[in-house]
């Protein structure tokens, strides 16, 4: 409809018509409008609605997966030991083998073999899981690797602060010290 068309109409009308029709397009926009409005609250609230349901899911999810890792932690913690114990058995039964051809036995110098090859074993087990005895007697004394029981007068003067003699022997497992050597330092 263009300019002079509407001049047309409104000259035939009268002003009562004009002011419905103003109404009516006025009441068409606001219920269009208020439509439009109403979607747009609609979709927000959909939105939110979508938002909120994710938000459950992830935090959910989330909490499944603290339980599950508490729980896996928890058992490690329980089996942690598992492997070592298991490679440790046979040298028990190597021991109460030993113990019972010890109550029989009249040769020294067979006991005496046969507990040194269970100390080997025992040994050997333990070098395949990690643990390194370590050195120390004729190292310089380290607070981080020995723990002083005394000092004595150094029999020569080039083991002066050097550790002279070991009460329990230090061990590393897998380059961490895990028991500190006792040791005798020389003064």
């Amino acid at each position: 409809m263009n300019f002079n068309d509407m001049l047309k109409k409104k000259k035939t009308e009268t002003p009562e018509e004009s002011v419905n029709e103003i109404i009516d397009n006025n009441t068409e926009e606001v219920q269009t409008t208020a439509v439009d409005e109403k979607s747009a609250e609609d979709v927000l609230k959909e939105e939110l609605a979508l938002a909120n349901d994710k938000y459950l899911r992830l935090y959910a999810e989330f909490d499944n997966f603290r339980r599950r890792t508490t729980k896996e932690r928890v058992e490690l913690l329980q089996t942690a030991g598992k492997e070592v114990i298991v490679s440790l058995i046979p040298v028990i039964d190597d021991f109460e083998r030993a113990a019972k051809s010890m109550e029989n036995a009249t040769d020294i110098n067979a006991v005496k073999e046969g507990v040194a090859l269970v100390h080997n074993k025992l040994n050997n087990i333990l070098s395949q899981k990690g643990l390194k005895p370590m050195e120390a007697i004729g190292q310089p004394f380290d607070a981080d690797l020995h723990e002083a029981i005394t000092n004595i007068p150094a029999p020569t003067a080039d083991m002066k602060g050097k550790n002279i003699d070991e009460m329990e022997k230090g061990y590393y497992l897998n380059d961490k010290v895990i028991r500190f050597a006792k040791v005798i330092v020389g003064a």
